[in-house]
């Protein structure tokens, strides 16, 4: 089934849709913030991968466990920003100046 159709399911039993911008009620501030942690997790796992690192791999160079890399990559909301940088770092991610 599409999402369309899915949609149009949804609603006609009564549901309503939107994003979860509006769920959450979130401010243009907490989307990008948002936005940016689950682009850097992303691009975390992608690092990770293309070195062929496992999360247990990942979790040495950290110094933690591989659950907490699993809640990196899955964007856990305790994961701080800081926590995520060194993670892309630790698993090989370079900064590049534009």
């Amino acid at each position: 089934m599409n999402n369309s159709a899915k949609l149009k399911r949804l609603r006609a039993a009564g549901w309503k849709v939107g994003s979860a911008r509006d769920f959450l009620k979130l401010s243009d501030e907490e989307v990008m913030l948002v936005e940016l942690k689950l682009s850097l997790t992303s691009a975390l796992k992608e690092a990770r991968q293309k070195h062929r690192l496992s999360q247990i791999d990942l979790a040495q160079r950290l110094g933690s466990s591989p659950s907490r890399v699993a809640k990196i990559e899955a964007g856990d909301p305790s994961v701080s920003l800081d926590l995520i940088v060194r993670a892309l770092f630790a698993a090989g991610a370079t900064h590049k100046a534009t």
